[in-house]
């Protein structure tokens, strides 16, 4: 699955598609590290505003990471696990798909990156054979939470990660 997208403006296209051995994992960190930039400087420490480059290798190995990108600059990324193993007590539906390191440059906000992200990701959780997908994130971000909710996912609990300083809040999303 590649995704191209035109972007308004002077800029090219983007262009979504798997990582791939040979992009780089260390452009992928500081991504992330752009991203969530000002959740950490709100007090909200996500572990993808401090992830090591080893860090986020390991995640990137715990289900399928596609990359955002445009003009050949990275400006997005996500990794998708379905149906993803949820530690015990972790409130999720039997079999749910979920995602993590959703990020957008900080430069292409705005864009509809995000959102095309997310879509992507709910594809391919449905593709893979989950009927649900699961996220959590920072109780304390209500404009993240609200976005999320605006896309149909409802809180359906909390969780305590022990490498972010925050209580998270769970929402879920049926799938077509």
């Amino acid at each position: 699955m590649n995704i191209d997208s035109t972007g308004t403006g002077t800029q090219g296209s983007v262009q979504v598609r798997r990582f791939h051995e040979g992009d780089s994992v260390e452009e992928v960190t500081l991504l992330l590290h752009r991203a969530y930039a000002d959740h950490a400087a709100a007090g909200r420490i996500f572990f993808a505003s401090y992830q090591s480059p080893q860090d986020t290798r390991h995640r990137l190995s715990k289900g399928e990471c596609w990359i955002a990108t445009r003009d050949d600059a990275l400006v997005g990324t996500l990794t998708v696990s379905a149906p993803h193993a949820a530690p015990a007590g972790y409130p999720a539906p039997e079999g749910a798909g979920s995602f993590w390191q959703l990020a957008v440059d900080p430069s292409q906000r705005g864009s509809g990156l995000g959102h095309r992200l997310l879509t992507l990701a709910e594809a391919r959780m449905a593709a893979l054979g989950s009927t649900h997908a699961v996220i959590d994130t920072s109780a304390a971000a209500e404009d993240l939470v609200a976005w999320y909710r605006r896309r149909g996912y409802v809180p359906i609990g909390t969780w305590r990660w022990d490498v972010t300083n925050y209580d998270s809040v769970v929402l879920a999303k049926a799938l077509p």
